[in-house]
């Protein structure tokens, strides 16, 4: 029975694992470790609540429901999720990462129950759906790209913007800021793009050094 439970645990973990370093590879709030700790946490709740109240079974009109620590479970980890989810720029970041912990825990309790099938059927669709969907759907495969640059007045800074947007880059957010003290007296200008994964840091600069008056501070 002691072996039965430690392989459990592991097979939580090196599947919880999995789908973190997925997290982890694209930058994700979430990554490896934290993805293995839900999926052992919730395998070891699960095997607590089938195992670790045996000895109460003995004596008279005692019974329990071994699904009662797992329901506890599924509450619970939405305190995590929760915790993922961030308010950036009037942008909601974290929502895929939080589902992610959400079926992470749910893996960890079906491998306390010894579903292992299901339990691997279960990340292998967690992981193409993470990954491999955007090989198969071009249209989601995007890349996020923070942007710095300084400009002579404003009137540049909507040609850069207008130009960006013609080359089907997505401009999520942007702020200004002028100091007459600082910069020379040039507008700094952060902006938030989107553009489509394969688009590279030295297109972006291209598009920037278009434009005389401007200067490139940093391209993320």
């Amino acid at each position: 029975m002691m072996m039965e439970m430690v392989i459990r645990l592991l097979v939580a973990t090196v599947l919880g694992a999995l789908i973190g370093f997925e997290r982890e590879y694209h930058a994700k709030e979430a990554g490896v470790r934290t993805h293995l700790l839900v999926a052992l946490g919730a395998c070891l709740f699960m095997i607590l609540s089938i195992y670790g109240f045996d000895f109460m079974l003995d004596k008279d009109h005692v019974s329990f429901d071994p699904s009662r620590i797992a329901s506890q479970v599924v509450t619970g980890i939405g305190f995590i999720g929760a915790g993922t989810i961030i308010l950036q720029k009037q942008m909601v970041r974290g929502l895929t990462t939080a589902a992610g912990l959400w079926v992470t825990a749910a893996i960890g309790l079906a491998c306390g129950t010894g579903m292992y099938v299901i339990a691997g059927i279960t990340t292998a669709i967690v992981l193409i759906s993470l990954g491999l969907i955007n090989v198969f759907v071009p249209s989601l495969s995007q890349k996020e790209r923070n942007v710095t640059f300084l400009a002579e007045d404003y009137v540049v800074m909507t040609e850069v913007l207008d130009n960006l947007r013609r080359e089907k880059i997505t401009v999520l957010n942007y702020e200004m800021h002028k100091d007459a003290d600082e910069n020379n007296g040039k507008m700094l200008v952060s902006l938030e793009l989107r553009m489509k994964r394969y688009d590279n840091v030295k297109g972006i600069k291209s598009i920037l050094n278009n434009f005389e008056k401007v200067e490139i501070v940093q391209v993320s």
